[in-house]
């Protein structure tokens, strides 16, 4: 089960999954060793083989991305953040090609609107797991031509718990965060910003329609970690688009 909600973390053909020695599968097991209702010998030592089997497929997933010289980056959020709206938008000012593992509880709509705007898309319907793992992704990379892409996202299923403790063999995290969703998102879900590389301030055309104190949460999020990158976006502002485009593109010249 998964560890912080409960849901069904095994694959169709059994497996079980999630992290290894990286930050976040520490911080996995400081989560099950603080929570009461997970604080049992048996509960720990099934959840310990869950993350460290999940970790390992995680490092395949990483070495074959290394192997045919893709960049990962693994978009996460609430859900309505905009994360395929962004990559609809990104696609019509990046000078790279991408291709993108869309996660979702049900439907194919996501891969189904990347894919008319000439997007690679393969979409993973989780049915009642709340989050992707390595597990997951690496059978939908049969079905991607990485050959074809400089850039693979994992958009990842919309929750600001769980995926941020399933590495799914991602290089970078991108963390959105939208406007309307209020303040406070940061502090009240801190794990998931201790993971980001870049932090996605998302829908900032809609400011001056809410009491969203931008600069408190950019401190908020530089607090959990200090050396996060952060970017405003909007999909009705090309220039906020190359910037997010340009990021990318570093992170991809400084491998």
């Amino acid at each position: 089960m998964c560890k912080d909600c409960g849901c069904s973390i095994t694959d169709s053909v059994g497996h079980s999954h999630s992290h290894g020695n990286s930050s976040e599968h520490q911080g996995a097991h400081q989560h099950l060793h603080d929570n009461p209702q997970l604080n049992d010998p048996k509960t720990i030592s099934i959840i310990t083989k869950i993350l460290d089997k999940n970790d390992h497929e995680a490092g395949h997933n990483r070495q074959h991305f290394d192997s045919k010289g893709v960049l990962c980056i693994n978009l996460m959020s609430s859900p309505g953040s905009g994360k395929t709206t962004l990559l609809e938008h990104l696609n019509d000012v990046c000078d790279f090609k991408f291709g993108v593992v869309e996660g979702d509880l049900e439907t194919s709509r996501d891969a189904d609107r990347l894919k008319a705007k000439g997007i690679q898309a393969h979409q993973i319907q989780t049915g009642s797991a709340c989050h992707l793992d390595a597990f997951m992704v690496h059978k939908a990379l049969h079905h991607m031509d990485l050959d074809a892409m400089d850039v693979c996202f994992v958009e990842n299923v919309g929750n600001l718990v769980c995926p941020a403790s399933y590495d799914v063999g991602s290089h970078l995290n991108i963390i959105l965060v939208s406007i309307p969703e209020g303040e406070d998102k940061i502090i009240k879900y801190p794990v998931m910003f201790r993971q980001a590389d870049l932090v996605l301030f998302t829908k900032v055309d809609l400011l001056p329609h809410f009491d969203y104190d931008m600069e408190k949460e950019k401190a908020d999020a530089r607090k959990l970690k200090p050396n996060v990158d952060i970017l405003e976006v909007s999909t009705k502002d090309e220039e906020s688009l190359k910037k997010v485009a340009q990021w990318i593109k570093f992170k991809m010249e400084m491998r």
